[in-house]
């Protein structure tokens, strides 16, 4: 059987991929991660015939949507979850086959109402999303959460599991990237050892947490799918590798576009005394303040690509946006702005010249 790990460094989360047979399925893949999970699919000659949530996230969007869109794969999700555009409503005891091998679905409510974990059919892995991580748990406190729910799914569904079931989480912030019943079981200090629900349900009552930063676009985005509203792209521009975020704006990274600037146009939209203040600017680059874009789009060639820059990113997304909806066709935003050019060290000019 081939088993891949992958990470999305935004949002901490991890993809898990597992082949057989020349098919495979994907567990809580991320929208903007879509390109690399494609590219490994093709690489290892495997036909995806299904993608797996563990849940309804709120710290990103799925790639469900995208790669149906792409390969034709089922998307599947808990059935409780009532998300739209599910081809595969999932229910405790269900299972997914790829190749010879198969995924046994349990329902682990709590974190959320609809969070599912999905066991090899030898037992020997499980994909637990949040209602399990290393040394933790997702949180209780919205979507349908509960404590008390959380404590008896853990303990019926994961840690009943063979000692030796290695445990693979949707998230981890610390870098870790597996654990074990038999560690949970005894180092995880909200549910392992001599944790009885009263403790559980009194410290997770208690956490005080904010909500994720992108719980509002996020929710509304994965009930359906991960499918953007309106039109959205599906074409990957040749011209350099970019990301395409949920907001439908290509981004390219700082080294991405280093690599490019001899064959890009660059647009600072800053205002006139930022382009040269302690950030600088990149050479080449024309400035052309935000609010004077839609008047000044004639000094731009269409034809050629353009790449929008500003402090953060922010300003520069809207108008890549403008600069598509104007007839440029290959357009980008340079990914975390003049601030992740200058933190990767890459080199600017401060004068006005």
């Amino acid at each position: 059987m081939i088993f891949r790990q992958l990470f999305d460094p935004t949002s901490s989360t991890y993809t898990y991929l597992l082949g057989d047979g020349g098919e495979a399925v994907l567990i809580d893949p991320v929208y903007e991660q879509v390109p690399r999970d494609l590219a490994l699919l093709q690489e290892l000659g495997l036909k995806l015939l299904a993608t797996l949530d563990t849940h309804v996230h709120a710290d990103h969007v799925t790639g469900a949507w995208r790669l149906h869109q792409r390969c034709g794969s089922a998307i599947a999700l808990s059935e409780v979850a009532g998300a739209a555009g599910v081809d595969r409503p999932l229910r405790h005891g269900d299972q997914i086959r790829f190749g010879g091998r198969a995924l046994h679905v349990r329902a682990t409510p709590g974190h959320t109402s609809g969070c599912l974990t999905y066991v090899l059919d030898d037992q020997s892995m499980a994909f637990t999303g949040d209602s399990l991580l290393i040394r933790g748990c997702g949180r209780t406190d919205f979507q349908q959460g509960s404590p008390q729910q959380l404590f008896a799914s853990v303990h019926d569904q994961i840690l009943s599991l063979p000692p030796e079931c290695l445990l693979y989480p949707a998230h981890d912030y610390r870098g870790i990237t597996v654990t074990s019943v038999a560690e949970e079981r005894r180092y995880n200090p909200r549910l392992g050892g001599d944790v009885d629900v009263g403790d559980f349900t009194g410290h997770m009552n208690n956490l005080n947490l904010p909500h994720p930063k992108l719980i509002a676009v996020a929710v509304p985005a994965n009930l359906r799918c991960g499918k953007p509203e309106g039109d959205a792209p599906t074409d990957t521009p040749s011209w350099a590798p970019l990301t395409l975020r949920f907001s439908g704006v290509w981004e390219i990274e700082p080294m991405g576009l280093l690599e490019q600037l001899k064959q890009v146009q660059i647009v600072d939209v800053r205002e006139a005394p930022e382009f040269i203040d302690r950030l600088g600017h990149i050479q080449g680059a024309t400035l052309v303040p935000l609010s004077q874009l839609t008047e000044r789009m004639g000094e731009f060639d269409k034809e050629q690509a353009i790449v929008a820059v500003c402090r953060s990113g922010v300003r520069s997304a809207q108008a890549s946006v403008l600069l598509t909806k104007a007839g440029f066709s290959k357009v980008a935003n340079l990914a975390g702005g003049m601030l992740r050019w200058k933190i990767e060290g890459y080199p600017v000019e401060s004068d006005p010249a």
